[in-house]
């Protein structure tokens, strides 16, 4: 049994007790309905980046479109959403890449990874108090991003680093 600490529109915080021997542990969970991760591609070597202010680090950070499944929601509805959302962009295709745990240690959150690809132009559909702005960016210059520090969001690393790997294996 769990005990709800706290509500939010996104997640909740409960707190668990699990058997652990000798006796048990307690442990706060945020409980989150999960979340998609967007690759949108221009061309194998083109991709669209977002530039989003994060109010929880106050800054703005270069990122991949994301956002989390709403109720009853797929992952891939919500990846086709997002991306529209986010970038203005509509996907012809999307084909699902990987998916990860964000922080297994305090959440549950999985992130469901897409790419898109087939991508028609259309207009960003920002919620509320999102600050986002789009930027063409061709591969190399992202992964060099990633060498030298300038993209800082993880879940935007694992994606491109994934795809990057899997691109120079097919050669």
């Amino acid at each position: 049994m769990a005990e709800v600490l706290l509500r939010s529109s996104k997640f909740r915080i409960e707190r668990r007790r699990y058997p652990a021997p000798p006796g048990a542990v307690t442990r706060d969970i945020v409980v989150h309905p999960g979340a998609v991760l967007v690759l949108p591609l221009l061309t194998d070597d083109e991709i669209i980046m977002i530039h989003n202010y994060r109010y929880a680090v106050e800054q703005e950070l270069i990122e991949l479109p994301a956002g989390t499944i709403d109720p009853g929601e797929t992952p891939a509805a919500c990846a086709a959403r997002e991306l529209e959302e986010e970038t203005g962009y509509r996907a012809g295709h999307l084909e699902p890449v990987m998916e990860f745990y964000t922080s297994p240690g305090i959440t549950d959150e999985r992130m469901y990874c897409y790419a898109a690809r087939d991508l028609l132009r259309t207009t960003q559909k920002l919620a509320e108090g999102e600050r986002i702005r789009t930027e063409i960016v061709p591969l190399s210059r992202a992964i060099d991003w990633i060498r030298t520090g300038r993209i800082r969001d993880g879940k935007t690393i694992a994606l491109l680093l994934r795809y990057e790997l899997e691109r120079r294996s097919r050669g």
